[in-house]
């Protein structure tokens, strides 16, 4: 009896995980979008990393349906303005919030 208890909760417990599969721990976001986000995130960051006028390492990159959040610190405004400039040309993105710090 126990076993068949112990079954049949495995069941639900299946059947719950494959229907809810498609919301990630954010529970904002299915997994494709999360996917998508991701990639925001990584190509944002790789083009930080190409330009010489942007600190990529203290300049933080979140992307969440498409909208990408930076946050950190920058040296100069312009810096700050060039970190925004990235994430704004970056494909898919359609937002951009720039909570950078510019601390001299």
């Amino acid at each position: 009896m126990k076993y068949a208890r112990a079954l049949a909760f495995a069941a639900i417990a299946g059947v719950t995980v494959v229907t809810a599969g498609c919301s990630v721990a954010r529970h904002q976001q299915t997994v494709g979008s999360y996917v998508d986000d991701a990639g925001i995130t990584t190509a944002v960051k790789a083009k930080m990393a190409e330009d010489k006028s942007v600190s990529a390492s203290s300049i933080s990159v979140e992307t969440l349906n498409g909208t990408v959040q930076l946050s950190g610190f920058a040296k100069s405004q312009a810096e700050k303005n060039q970190a925004e400039v990235i994430a704004k040309n970056t494909k898919n993105v359609r937002d951009v919030r720039n909570n950078i710090v510019v601390r001299p």
